[in-house]
């Protein structure tokens, strides 16, 4: 084995301070019984508060293997049915939802030391919700959408550009276009976790499970 390069990210990492922001209150005793009213309380509050980009989320899936993979992108919306996102189903994510059709989710907002985790089965919209979703992005979303191509090998960096130009112009020619590998998917919770973390490190982690979408949420403390 090499010999370590030696320790300098680890002392820049233990310089970094943590917890720099506001947290606010947290009274797991009076928070509602189920996890989507709690999300929507503290999602406003995030927003309310500047937190920046309240809606990124990290998503977690895994490959018919097992291997898992994370990135980065974007709620776009929330309600009984689960959590919505939205991706090409051609895309890393897409084929290993079609493997696997389950996935972990996890908010962070720094600003106010609080994180939101989920985990559960991964539906695929219907055609008509997945269109609707396609044609509800901006002009330059839909664009850069249009390809098909997301997470593909890529030879010439040139090529995106055009790619998106040839969305665009495809997007100006017919507004109602939608590509057919475009899906929104559902993340239905069987577990979620609030956290709420604290200078002290006296965090507090409220977690909600249930056995099924019917039944009702069971709720706990866990140790920070």
């Amino acid at each position: 084995m090499a010999p370590a390069r030696g320790n300098g990210i680890r002392r820049l990492l233990r310089d970094v301070p943590v917890f720099a922001g506001s947290a606010p209150g947290f009274d797991p005793s009076s928070a509602p019984d189920e996890p989507l009213e709690l999300f929507e309380e503290w999602l406003r509050q995030a927003v309310e508060a500047g937190v920046s980009e309240p809606h990124a989320a990290v998503v977690a899936t895994a490959d018919a293997g097992g291997s898992p993979s994370a990135r980065v992108l974007i709620l776009k919306d929330a309600d009984e049915r689960g959590f919505s996102f939205a991706t090409p189903s051609s895309s890393r994510k897409g084929r290993e939802l079609a493997q696997r059709p389950e996935a972990a989710m996890v908010f962070h907002w720094r600003e106010q030391a609080r994180q939101i985790r989920l985990r559960g089965p991964v539906l695929i919209g219907t055609p008509e919700e997945n269109a609707l979703d396609f044609r509800e992005r901006s002009p330059e979303g839909r664009a850069a959408g249009m390809h098909g191509r997301q997470s593909a090998p890529l030879g010439d960096p040139d090529e995106v550009a055009r790619a998106f130009e040839e969305g665009l112009a495809a997007v100006e020619a017919d507004p109602e276009v939608v590509p057919s590998s475009w899906a929104l998917y559902r993340l239905v919770p069987m577990e979620a976790e609030f956290w709420q973390g604290h200078p002290q490190r006296l965090h507090t982690r409220l977690h909600f499970t249930r056995s099924s979408i019917d039944d009702a949420w069971k709720r706990e403390l866990l140790w920070p």
